[in-house]
């Protein structure tokens, strides 16, 4: 199987470095297109892979495409790309707003599968929502799900609804986590804790919570009420939140990001 990625980004590199040692690929090099020269000069010392700077080389022999370009720089390249595209070929994008209805349209192409993949793919704990148009088989789409389990797990939708509304859990959701560790970052070095040891409060704290849920079968509720004894302080702190509506303004938070997933979908 001859699989291209477009985009040598955060993303399409991520997915690049995590389908290279696919048996999938049969023995094949992972195919990487890309247009930035310096990019290109430092990808084609990676022996994982066949770099490309022209899409005449590499895209027309290629059984799965993934697009992993900026949703504003589709336009163009899709341009470039239908005069050299067959209907057998499966292209897969990585793209956050752009419908499948508008790649077939633009690309001529019937075999398309949307995908939400999310930034935790670079350390191989990434999850990637996907749905496919009516032409994917289920045979490809077991064959696409592999490679996206490469780079950590992967969640089959129904419907581009729930591609959308990924985008607002996971998608987005590093980025949430990561506000919220700011914000007991700042808050240990204010009670005078060191930068190193701030870090490893706040660090150590979320990976050792995220273990117990994954260990257990209790749900985020049961685990607060193991914490938080009536009178103490971590009571005191969930007060504080309940009276600052915390929960709601993370859901509307996440909401917002699902809008805008939807607004950017018909925008294109």
């Amino acid at each position: 199987m001859k699989v291209l990625v477009i985009g040598a980004g955060n993303m399409g590199l991520t997915y690049s470095e995590g389908m290279a040692e696919s048996p999938l690929l049969n023995k094949h090099k992972l195919r990487i297109y890309d247009t930035d020269p310096k990019k290109i000069e430092t990808l084609r010392q990676d022996s994982r892979f066949n770099v490309f700077d022209n899409l005449e080389d590499c895209l027309p022999k290629a059984d799965i495409v993934f697009i992993a370009v900026k949703p504003y720089h589709s336009d163009g390249l899709f341009e470039k790309m239908k005069p050299m595209i067959n209907h057998s070929q499966i292209f897969v994008s990585l793209m956050a707003g752009v419908t499948i209805e508008t790649i077939q349209q633009k690309l001529d192409a019937k075999k398309v599968i949307r995908t939400m993949p999310n930034l935790p793919a670079q350390v191989g704990k990434g999850v990637t929502s996907y749905t496919e148009s009516k032409d994917v088989s289920k045979v490809e789409l077991i064959m696409v799900r592999n490679l996206l389990d490469t780079t950590g797990t992967s969640i089959h939708v129904n419907t581009e609804k729930f591609i959308d509304a990924s985008t607002g859990i996971s998608g987005s959701g590093p980025a949430y986590v990561f506000y919220f560790m700011q914000s007991m970052l700042e808050a240990a070095l204010k009670m005078g804790f060191s930068d190193y040891d701030s870090k490893v409060l706040v660090s150590s704290t979320f990976e050792g919570a995220i273990e117990l849920f994954n260990q257990n079968n209790i749900s985020p509720k049961s685990w607060i009420a193991k914490v938080a004894s009536k009178g103490g302080t971590t009571q005191a702190a969930i007060d504080s939140m309940e009276d600052n509506n915390v929960k709601q303004l993370i859901q509307d938070a996440a909401y917002a990001a699902f809008d805008r997933a939807v607004e950017l979908g018909k925008d294109k």
